[in-house]
């Protein structure tokens, strides 16, 4: 059975990290499906409603529903801008093989942790606060949500326990 693992949250939660571990965990076979690299890295492009990122981003993910046995995406992906990748994601795998998760972080914790990362110099807390939605829970995809506590290791835990793997 293919399956769907969402990771989001704001900017600097730890999504990444997460995401990127759980794909070793799980091994061969899986995609994982960075929204940053699509959208900044290979498209150049601005996020927002209407997004050139939200076609590519979609045609990954059915890409995925056909090849892989395991496709994870990861973002912030604003539960409004992106609706068309969640209802895509609904059609392609069902509800029942997605498995969503949403880091529930403070502002102040997302800029502890952003202080840590390699990319720090990238952007900073001014460029975090004006990308900030709090509470941006996708709504048509039930997602079990995470604060500060969780690590990426509990995380990955958590998933491959929901994974049944």
């Amino acid at each position: 059975m293919r399956k769907l693992v969402i990771i989001r949250g704001n900017s600097g939660s730890g999504k990444s990290s997460a995401a990127r571990a759980l794909q070793r965990q799980i091994g061969p076979n899986t995609l994982l499906i960075s929204q940053d690299i699509v959208r900044r890295e290979m498209l150049r492009v601005h996020d927002g409603i209407d997004t050139a990122a939200i076609p590519l981003l979609m045609a990954l993910m059915e890409y995925g529903y056909s090849n892989c046995q395991m496709t994870i995406m990861e973002g912030i992906l604003n539960a409004t801008w992106y609706k068309p990748v969640f209802d895509k994601a609904i059609e392609l795998f069902h509800e029942d093989n997605i498995h969503a998760y949403y880091y529930d972080l403070s502002f102040e914790e997302t800029l502890k942790r952003h202080d840590t990362k390699k990319n720090k110099l990238d952007f900073d807390a001014d460029d975090m606060r004006r990308w900030w939605n709090e509470k941006d829970y996708i709504g048509s995809i039930s997602e079990k949500s995470w604060n500060e506590d969780i690590t990426v290791d509990e995380a990955v835990k958590m998933i491959m326990s929901d994974l049944q793997m």
